[in-house]
């Protein structure tokens, strides 16, 4: 039996996930100017799927029963359009504009894990995201001219805001496929299923700029784009994000989601030598203050226990 102290611990799981893709930000740098940004995501899916399955098949896992699959390939939708959305919609917008959109995501997650799994909103929750989402603006806005935000293109704009809306469908809908499953069969079938709906796209774009697969560089910064968005920020942080789902609920893992763009920042003073701005401890220390809150509200058992011998 997990006990309540272990609950905590796998509840931190999706704040070592949004660190994670807080490092996206640094690597996208690299990748969008090598590789088109829906071929991108493709192959981050198909790396991250492939690392997940062979965890499972490692662990002698089986393939989810047939009146299973409808729920996986809806999530495969959900991670389809999170990731084209995202990765279009990032190349069309501005660093501020895409940072920005990004904290939504939390927001759109409490307000359907309150609509669709009946989640209680309390006063408590509800002050600790206002405070890690004030937290996080205060970072953003120390490091980007907010005048920027208003510079960018609007397709852009609105493709982010699909995506901020259909990772907080995954995460939701998820939830109970993680409760049945496990967090690491939830992640590598739904990722598994997303990886043909993601190859159709990555084909039409390829044709529509006239390219092939063949054209695409395979360079040292190309290659190791592409590992870590598969490995680091798909295969591990999806996984660790849905393992918090295990033990606490869709609207408390979504706090986490906060924490992204402030390691994105510090990633990008660390390595690429950008300024953090004045308010970067202040607002770093609002969010994990405002976390905290969250996160110390009182950790839901798994309405259903993962079958203990699932890959």
């Amino acid at each position: 039996m997990t006990t309540t102290l272990g609950r905590y611990a796998f509840a931190l799981a999706p704040l070592a996930a949004a660190a994670l893709w807080g490092g996206m930000y640094v690597v996208s740098k690299w990748g969008f100017a090598l590789i088109p940004p829906v071929t991108l995501g493709f192959l981050r899916v198909a790396l991250g799927a492939a690392a997940l399955w062979l965890v499972v098949a490692g662990r002698g896992g089986v393939a989810p029963p047939r009146d299973e699959w409808a729920t996986f390939a809806a999530l495969g939708g959900w991670v389809t359009l999170t990731v084209a959305t995202q990765f279009v919609g990032t190349e069309l917008t501005n660093a501020s504009q895409g940072s920005l959109l990004t904290v939504l995501t939390p927001v759109f997650t409490v307000a359907l894990g309150a609509l669709v799994l009946g989640e209680r909103v309390t006063a408590t929750k509800a002050a600790g995201m206002a405070l890690a989402g004030v937290g996080t603006a205060v970072v953003l806005a120390g490091r980007y001219e907010l005048a920027s935000v208003a510079a960018g293109n609007l397709l852009g704009v609105g493709l982010l805001l699909v995506a901020s809306a259909a990772w907080a469908g995954y995460t939701v809908w998820g939830l109970r496929a993680v409760r049945r499953h496990g967090a690491l069969r939830a992640a590598t079938y739904s990722s598994l299923a997303s990886v043909p709906m993601l190859g159709v796209l990555a084909g039409g774009e390829l044709w529509y700029l006239g390219r092939s697969p063949a054209d695409l560089p395979l360079t040292v910064e190309s290659a190791g784009a592409v590992l870590y968005l598969g490995v680091a920020s798909t295969a591990a942080a999806w996984f660790l994000w849905y393992k918090g789902l295990e033990y606490v609920s869709a609207g408390t893992v979504a706090a986490f989601f906060f924490a992204q763009p402030v390691v994105g920042a510090a990633l990008g003073a660390a390595l690429l030598g950008e300024a953090l701005g004045p308010g970067f401890l202040a607002g770093g220390a609002l969010m994990a203050v405002g976390i905290w809150i969250v996160s110390r509200e009182r950790a839901e058992p798994p309405d259903e226990s993962p079958d203990p011998t699932a890959g």
